[in-house]
């Protein structure tokens, strides 16, 4: 009799918190519920910008990083709340105590969602939709708020799939649905395809995952650079990446926006020495060094822009993050720009120097 062998796929969930902000607030305050809730910056003055929204806002239009005071003409009786990110992150971490019972292998994305690998899970269930089940139904009956889930062989394709059902969805896409769900996806619905490459693809004519399929791996890395590779493979079922429960930290940041729009060039250094100062608290902490740094600006026009410095050996000290900040801003600084936001991080590290300071000092100086 001939052998038969079984292709081994990985078990893969992805687990997504619905509206998880608003959701919380609307638990711990009744007077919220069945109502539209906006958490972030309030419109009044100047106004910020929505963290989330609840449900009930996102039927008028609503959504994550839409400028409060657009919120609220879009729906008037909206109601606005600060967000309560100490509360959010201890609910985050109740939620991945329920994910532990099952597997080790977590990897979070965000305070709200995160990948599991269940292909050898802890209770030896064996089955990843009984799993995604049984995790909403803790989320549930523990903490009083849904999750959508999304199961699949791959890290993709589950994220894709927990989008489907929401709020409160469980979606399974099998090995031998993976292709054909790909082909109707439409592009602008690929997790990490933004606007301007959705644009882009639909001048191409390239409208969904089918669309995507017809093109060589060489027609789609010419229009696509890098990232033709990976849709190539991707509308194809195809993706190896494994869930990391360790990632590699890859930038260090703070930023701050600020009450009013700042207008003199010593009003955003004063702040720059703030935000410096706890990106050297927090590279200390981390224990880590970088080799640029990057400042961000947004303006009052809610314009971003992004300026960055490399350095030949990575630096960690606070004297070199505050004055390479300062300096990028003067590059860019004009009077008639007002500025809402700065954020400094530092990227591209490296492990602490554990020389003798002396000779720490002495590399440093070659910076400037």
């Amino acid at each position: 009799m001939e052998a038969t062998s079984e292709i081994a796929y990985r078990k893969i969930i992805h687990i997504d918190m619905d509206a998880f902000y608003a959701s919380v607030e609307q638990r711990d305050n009744p007077e919220y519920r069945g109502k539209p809730l906006v958490v972030g910056g309030l419109p009044e003055g100047r106004g910020g910008v929505v963290a989330t929204a609840s449900y009930e806002a996102r039927g008028f239009g609503i959504h994550s990083a839409m400028p409060s005071k657009q919120a609220l003409k879009l729906c008037p009786h909206a109601l606005f709340v600060r967000p309560r990110f100490e509360a959010y992150k201890e609910i985050s971490r109740k939620i991945r105590e329920i994910f532990s019972r099952y597997t080790d292998l977590i990897e979070p994305l965000s305070l709200d969602e995160a990948y599991l690998d269940v292909t050898q899970d802890k209770l030896h269930i064996g089955s990843a939709l009984e799993i995604a089940w049984q995790i909403k139904a803790a989320i549930k009956d523990e903490l009083k708020l849904t999750a959508s889930a999304g199961v699949s062989i791959n890290k993709f394709v589950a994220k894709m799939a927990s989008d489907i059902n929401k709020p409160d969805g469980l979606k399974f896409i099998g090995p031998s649905s993976v292709e054909a769900f790909m082909e109707t996806l439409p592009v602008a619905k690929f997790y990490g395809v933004g606007k301007v490459t959705a644009e882009k693809m639909k001048k191409m004519g390239l409208f969904t995952g089918a669309d995507i399929k017809n093109l060589s791996e060489a027609e789609l890395s010419r229009s696509f650079g890098k990232s033709g590779r990976f849709y190539y493979q991707i509308v194809r079922g195809i993706d190896d990446r494994e869930v990391q429960p360790h990632r590699e930290t890859k930038s260090l940041a703070a930023e701050d926006t600020f009450a009013y729009d700042l207008s003199t060039l010593e009003e955003m250094e004063a702040e720059l020495d703030k935000i410096a100062k706890l990106v050297y608290d927090r590279l200390l902490k981390k224990n880590l060094k970088g080799r640029t740094i990057t400042l961000k600006i947004k303006y009052s026009n809610f314009k971003q822009i992004t300026r960055n410095k490399s350095f030949p050996v990575p630096v960690a000290d606070l004297e070199t993050i505050n004055a390479t900040a300062k300096q990028l801003l003067r590059i860019t600084f004009m009077e008639t720009h007002r500025i809402r936001l700065l954020g400094i991080s530092l990227s591209n590290f490296g492990e602490l120097d554990t020389r003798p300071k002396g000779k720490i000092g002495a590399d440093q100086l070659k910076l400037f």
